[in-house]
């Protein structure tokens, strides 16, 4: 973390000043974007003095580095099931992704990392994370023959993270609520439409079923 010497050397931090902090950033980000945040508006969100973030973080990028790798994570293991299963998994993480606390800013994350200085490595490093659990999932389906060779990861994360997103945007903010508890059958109900289309485009690409020896 990019700090300054006097946090270390001074005074004991105060992590219910730390908390408050890093939700108000998460906040204001979500709201107003790079472009709306400034160390001023997230002391006020906070009800702190700017000085006491100043003691804590050198600039507002680190402030927001920080509060992003506390709020906007990645994704965690998937539990090996069937690829139904694991999928589903995948996708139920993704909305927690953007229905949590911090929805507002990973949509941000997603648009305006590359003009933040350090936030751009943090959102590809949860890319990455998407990447490769889809990609262990394509791999361990492929393996039990649940889905057949060569199936494209791209397509299939695109095609799950693009849903959810969409789905969640879509979604009038006083309807998320219900939505967050709807969550899991709507995953399922993707995962079943992607698993029939996957399924059918490799018949397609065999020449159909009554090519089939």
């Amino acid at each position: 973390m990019t700090r300054t010497a006097s946090t270390a050397a001074g005074r004991p931090r105060d992590p219910d000043v730390d908390r408050r902090v890093a939700e108000a950033a998460i906040g204001l980000f979500g709201d107003e974007g790079w472009a709306g945040f400034s160390v001023e508006a997230v002391a006020k969100r906070a009800g702190v003095g700017k000085a006491s973030i100043y003691l804590r973080w050198r600039t507002k990028q680190a402030l927001l580095l920080e509060a992003l790798q506390q709020h906007v994570s990645g994704v965690t293991a998937i539990e090996p099931a069937d690829v139904r299963e694991e999928l589903v998994q995948l996708a139920r993480q993704l909305f927690g992704h953007y229905l949590g606390d911090a929805g507002r800013a990973a949509f941000r994350i997603a648009l305006e990392a590359d003009r933040i200085p350090g936030v751009a490595e943090h959102w590809a490093s949860i890319r990455q994370s998407q990447i490769l659990a889809a990609r262990a999932i394509v791999r361990r389906a492929i393996e039990r023959g649940e889905l057949p060779a060569g199936t494209s990861v791209t397509l299939l994360l695109d095609t799950l993270s693009g849903a959810v997103m969409n789905h969640v945007q879509t979604t009038p903010p006083e309807a998320r609520a219900k939505l967050a508890t709807s969550a899991g059958s709507y995953a399922r109900r993707l995962v079943d439409f992607l698993l029939a289309n996957a399924t059918a485009a490799a018949s397609e690409s065999r020449g159909g079923p009554e090519n089939a020896s």
